[in-house]
């Protein structure tokens, strides 16, 4: 019975460890710029974030993980009223990750094809985390840069009486302890094996 008090009061209290880091996140107001960008796709006003510093030549080249397979850049393209010329020259789209591991390992395929060694990450402020430890797993020695995306500020403390955010950043903290506990069985110094030859990414 103790033992699980314990386990509770832990498990509470990392929460709020979580919470308050992921509250107090905030893009960067003039990042340095970086080889490439990447975003996972998911939460409203990602993709639209990472097109502003690809046109403002924040990255050389874009990425978008985690894309409907049936999509098509020509979509995408209209569908966020980004620049055709933009989107034929400078973006690549995944359509094979299903989810934030997926989208590493997408994404790893990608970074080594092109010999990247610098990477400006954009997803959300309560999603950043998790997919910083996902990217950080397979990414090698390309340095990761978090640009995370803040739909509703969370830094006053108002969230925790709303119930879906609420629930979407207790979702979020049980699949980042996952995530954690996932690497402690995986044997020290040991990525994911990741094969570069067989990426392939475009329209």
């Amino acid at each position: 019975m103790l033992g699980f008090l314990i386990g509770g009061i832990l498990f509470a209290g990392g929460f709020g460890l979580f919470a308050r880091h992921v509250s107090l996140l905030a893009a960067p107001v003039d990042p340095d710029g970086a080889d490439a960008i990447i975003v996972v796709t998911g939460g409203q006003a990602r993709i639209n974030t990472a097109l502003d510093l690809l046109k403002s030549g924040k990255g050389q080249r874009l990425l978008i993980s985690g894309v409907n397979p049936r999509a098509n850049l020509k979509q995408i393209q209209k569908a966020t009223g980004g620049d055709a010329a933009l989107f034929n020259c400078c973006i690549d789209i995944d359509r094979a990750a299903l989810d934030t591991i997926g989208n590493a390992e997408e994404s790893a395929k990608w970074v080594g094809t092109h010999a990247y060694r610098s990477v400006i990450l954009v997803t959300n402020n309560y999603h950043m985390p998790r997919t910083m430890l996902e990217m950080g797993r397979v990414l090698g020695d390309a340095e990761l840069r978090p640009y995370p995306v803040v739909n509703t500020r969370m830094d006053d403390g108002v969230w925790i009486t709303k119930p879906d955010a609420l629930r979407v950043m207790f979702t979020e903290y049980t699949k980042y302890l996952a995530s954690l506990a996932r690497g402690m069985i995986t044997a020290p110094g040991v990525a994911p094996t990741v094969t570069v030859a067989k990426a392939t990414f475009g329209g």
